[in-house]
């Protein structure tokens, strides 16, 4: 019999604490459409294109340009190829953010999910790490949590209960690329303690 995984939130992150022991992380000023340097001009562009603004988010980002150019191409081919219903994506990107208590990008997602129908019960009970009032998402965020907490070493009970779900083995390996676009994501925001944007602002997260 495998034991139960109980899932616990990290402890919080003394933010102070990390801005004091590396000086000027988070202080470089966001980026802007039209910047004088052509490789942040063009992906702010691209990413403007893609979500109709440009996002606090992607400002800070912005300052590596690979950086940002990265995420979106990640997130895009998330989004395309996964095979993920767009609910089930926003659960996943969602569990994510909040297993790793970006403030900002709980706001966010749960404002994504929103505009995409998912439920307020299932986008609640993510937030709040409650239980999801439906089996098959039920077991898509504890998967995904589990590939997050195991370092991608998930025992194969979890992985046959994934697949028993309804999943498929080559959605596992999207789940890999949607870890990737949120480390990305919420690492960034950790550093630059990026504000919410007001478009989000009804979602805000305290973790």
């Amino acid at each position: 019999m495998v034991a139960e995984r109980r899932f616990r939130a990290p402890a919080a992150v003394d933010t102070e604490r990390v801005a004091q022991a590396r000086p000027g992380v988070g202080r470089a000023a966001p980026r802007a459409e039209g910047d004088h340097d052509p490789a942040v001009a063009d992906v702010l562009a691209r990413a403007k294109a893609g979500a109709g603004m440009i996002p606090n988010m992607y400002a800070n980002m912005a300052n590596a340009p690979s950086l940002l150019d990265a995420y979106l191409q990640g997130y895009a081919g998330f989004r395309r190829d996964s095979g993920f219903t767009p609910t089930e994506q926003e659960v996943v990107f969602l569990t994510l953010s909040v297993l790793n208590r970006c403030g900002y990008c709980v706001g966010a997602d749960s404002s994504l999910a929103d505009r995409s129908k998912v439920p307020h019960e299932v986008t609640d009970a993510v937030r709040h790490g409650g239980p999801i009032p439906d089996e098959r998402l039920a077991a898509l965020s504890a998967f995904t949590r589990t590939m997050a907490t195991t370092g991608g070493r998930p025992a194969r009970a979890e992985v046959e209960a994934f697949l028993t779900a309804g999943y498929t083995e080559l959605q596992v390996l999207y789940l890999i690329l949607a870890l990737a676009v949120k480390t990305l994501s919420n690492y960034s925001n950790h550093l630059f303690h990026t504000p919410l944007d007001t478009v989000f602002a009804a979602w805000t997260w305290e973790g």
